[in-house]
């Protein structure tokens, strides 16, 4: 596993590239519309190890090759009898580990929803810092119009983004959003036209990967924990990152920029 993110492995399931410290992590089982099994949530948590461990890595964009986001489960693999209850449980564990994985990572990541993202991949959308959504993409949970439940934290995570109310529509009804709409309810950042998206994901992606690392780090974590944390305790763990950020060199970077009025160069030190 290589902590140099420019000597990336060869995935079966995923396509991996790096430019201007942005990982872009593409789904690639495009002929089953990006539906998950145990080698794709496998590679994706290898592929998040290596993003946490890299210095050269500041951001990931997570999207899907073809036409899909990803679909959810691959439910030909998915409802197979070859698998016992325990192998299903596995499967099943692997998804919420990929899901924390992605809130974890000290690093913000972009979903860019091109297309269906569905149950699985709605979840591993959701749990990204950000999501941009292409005009036609839909995105939704069906888990209760085929007998199960929603995973990866979404029951937690989707009232805190769109309220209490459109998180049981969603949830309950299993209703799709096409972009605009997840971006007027607050689940999306913005949509754009199909040919736009990557572009607009990128740009975004670049504009996180050139704040300051050890910030986005500090900040990260207090952001997703603040809303089961007292107000007592969020002001002193802000008042222990402030006093973290204030040690490192990019500290004295940003301030040494804000005077010379220039882009700081921030290096994660």
């Amino acid at each position: 596993m290589p902590a140099d993110a420019t000597a990336l492995p060869n995935y079966e399931t995923l396509l991996v590239t790096l430019d201007a410290r942005v990982l872009t992590v593409r789904l690639n089982r495009p002929q089953r519309l990006n539906a998950v099994v145990e080698a794709l949530y496998q590679e994706l948590l290898d592929v998040l190890r290596i993003a946490q461990q890299s210095p050269q890595v500041r951001a990931v964009v997570l999207t899907g090759e073809g036409r899909a986001f990803c679909v959810g489960a691959d439910m030909k693999a998915h409802g197979s009898a070859k698998r016992t209850l325990f192998q299903r449980r596995a499967y099943l564990q692997l998804g919420n580990d990929v899901c924390e994985a992605i809130t974890k990572l000290s690093k913000p990541v972009v979903a860019a929803v091109n297309g269906y993202a569905l149950g699985a991949g709605a979840e591993m959308a959701v749990s990204c810092d950000f999501i941009v959504m292409a005009d036609e993409a839909q995105i939704g949970f069906p888990e209760t119009s085929i007998g199960t439940c929603v995973g990866g934290g979404v029951s937690k995570l989707l009232p805190q983004l769109v309220g209490l109310t459109q998180a049981r529509r969603l949830l309950y009804l299993g209703d799709k959003l096409h972009g605009p709409e997840a971006a007027r309810i607050g689940l999306a950042l913005a949509s754009y036209p199909q040919a736009q998206l990557m572009a607009e994901a990128q740009t975004l992606a670049e504009r996180l990967a050139k704040q300051a690392p050890v910030s986005m780090a500090m900040l990260k974590p207090l952001v997703n924990r603040s809303a089961h944390t007292s107000m007592e305790s969020q002001l002193q763990q802000e008042l222990d990152a402030v006093f973290t950020c204030s040690t490192t060199e990019d500290w004295q970077e940003g301030v040494d920029a804000f005077a010379e009025r220039r882009a700081p160069n921030f290096l994660g030190q």
